[in-house]
Parts: C-alpha cells; structure tokens; sequence
C-alpha cells in the first residue's frame, strides 16, 4: 500500500492511498501522520472510498508534514565514511532535524542567503507505524510502518562551525520528503538510491549497504526514547556528496535535485533563493 499526504486547496490536505494513477482520500484524517495514529490504519486505509484525484500534476505535501521527531543517522555507509574521512563508527551517530525543514516531493528547496555550501544527502527514510520504547531488534519490523524517500540537504559551513551538527542540519524548507509511505510488505530491502543534480548522477548505491539497518536503528534509537507512530528516521547518505568532491560542489539557484529510490518514488525539487 502506498499513502500520500494530499494538498487540496485552501491550505488544507487529506491523507490519500495511491492505486496505479488514482488517489482516494482516506475519510477523517488531514494527512498519513494523523492516519499512522489509530491502531487500525493499515485496515482503515485499505478500506478508504472516498473522493478521488488523479495522481498526475496532485500537489503533494511532505508525506508526513509534522513528525514528532526527525531522528537522523550520519556515517551510515562505508563509501560515504571513506569520502569523508572518517572510521567506522561503533554506534550510530544521531543528530535531529524539525519538521519545519520538510518540503513535499515536489516543492521548490529554499536556498539561503546565509550558506553558499548546501549539499544533497540521498536518504531511505523510515516511519514509526506502531509505539515502542526498549524495542528488541528482532520485533523492530513490526513498529515499521513503511519507508520513504527523503534528501537530507544540508547546509555544511554551518554544519562544521561545531562538532555538533545540527545547525548545519535543519535549515527550513530544505528537506524534500515523500512522495508516499510505503508500507513494509510491499518494500524489498537494497533497492539502488540515487541523486541526481541536472540530471547527472551524484550519487548510486544499494540502500542495502548501511551499517546500521533500519530494524537496529528503531531498537537502538527507542532505546533513549519511545517511538511514536509518524515519527522518521532517517538512514543517512551515501557516498557521492558535493563536499567530498575535488573540486567541492554545491546547489546552485535553479539546478534540479532529483532523488530516487527503487520501488519507493522520487523527489523532484527546484533550487531556488529563499524569499
């Protein structure tokens, strides 16, 4: 099953399932976030039949526009490491974003007159279906909702004017999500990721190449604080940034970010200066 959060006009969205072309609304609920909060989603949303749009030219919002927490994974892929000089890490490096970077799949990405160093960071996003605190990895899978394609734009002079990185991180209207949650029974794990900046590939690898898997992650992350269904991880990047290139490159106004994961969708977003 695949969900969208929908943008219908008037500042308002609705929580949408995707069947081939068509998108049904799912009755009560304003986006897949609010959805992801009843026991019974999965079943809620197979049974929608409500007003339908067509999928083609639907204005699309971050899938999950107002997660409770954005928990993010750096160094999380061995290519991604090496270029950037680091060791293999022990234990996940963690770091946060806030909801108010999201953009939807499609929006324009916001380049700030601030930072003249912004990179793209190709990320397989998770969703929390199910509460949890302590999770034993071997049960990981059942409080995955679904994955999700998100780009972890960031904005590296900010990022290392410290050894904490979170003001490099979360810049707003930077962080392209979506476009659907796809639901764990119909993802097969390692499809290719890809980036792409005017339509040359920045980046290509399995997401089936992190350290740390998504199962290990929700245990570990839980571990420090419950899990809340809507709630994202995100995976981390690997290699092929800007940064790490010779020489460093960067998004410039008006080149186009195109991310893709196999199997999951693609984000299609514009550079351009923040108003």
């Amino acid at each position: 099953m695949r969900l969208l959060t929908l943008r219908t006009g008037n500042g308002t969205t609705k929580a949408v399932r995707q069947d081939g072309g068509t998108l049904t609304e799912i009755d009560g609920f304003a986006n897949v976030g609010e959805l992801l909060r009843t026991a019974d989603w999965e079943a809620t949303a197979a049974a929608a039949a409500g007003v339908t749009h067509p999928l083609e030219g639907a204005d699309l919002d971050a899938v999950v526009p107002a997660p409770g927490k954005i928990i993010c994974v750096g160094h999380n892929y061995r290519n991604h490491i090496k270029e950037m000089g680091r060791e293999v890490p022990e234990h996940p490096t963690l770091f946060a974003k806030y909801a108010e970077s999201l953009i939807g799949p499609n929006d324009d990405l916001a380049l700030p007159q601030e930072s003249d160093a912004v990179d793209w960071e190709a990320e397989l996003a998770v969703v929390i279906g199910k509460k949890g605190r302590r999770i034993p990895e071997a049960d990981a899978a059942d409080h995955i909702a679904g994955y999700t394609v998100l780009n972890d734009v960031s904005m590296r002079d900010y990022q290392f004017r410290t050894i904490q990185w979170l003001q490099g991180k979360t810049w707003e209207k930077s962080t392209p999500f979506g476009p659907a949650l796809v639901t764990k029974d119909e993802f097969t794990a390692g499809p290719l990721m890809t980036s792409e900046v005017d339509g040359e590939v920045q980046q290509s690898t399995p997401t089936g190449d992190l350290v740390f898997t998504p199962e290990f992650l929700v245990s570990y992350i839980s571990t420090i604080i419950t899990l809340n269904p809507g709630d994202v991880i995100a995976t981390g990047t690997p290699g092929g940034v800007g940064h790490a290139q010779d020489p460093k490159r960067y998004l410039q106004e008006g080149q186009l970010l195109v991310t893709t994961i196999e199997g999951l969708g693609q984000l299609q977003n514009r550079v351009v200066k923040e108003a």
